[in-house]
């Protein structure tokens, strides 16, 4: 298994079980998570599978979507 950092292209990881929201876009714009080995989450973009993903901890990702539920992000997407 290589070293796990951010940036690093997916393809790399070999087989991840990668997957998407049921609420993804059907023409494939969203993004995708899989489990690492340690207890990460990596992330990256569904359009570019082979490309860079971002790796956070659980901590960090469960920090993020309690926000996001919570409208902490709302001002970003509302006109």
């Amino acid at each position: 298994m290589p070293a796990i950092y951010n940036g690093m292209p997916s393809s790399q990881m070999g087989d991840l079980a990668w997957r998407k929201s049921r609420h993804s876009n059907p023409n494939g714009n969203c993004v995708e998570l899989a489990a690492l080995p340690g207890g990460d989450v990596a992330v990256r973009n569904s359009r570019h599978p082979t490309g860079p993903m971002l790796v956070y901890s659980r901590g960090d990702l469960a920090a993020f979507l309690r926000s996001a539920k919570e409208g902490d992000f709302d001002d970003l997407i509302l006109d």
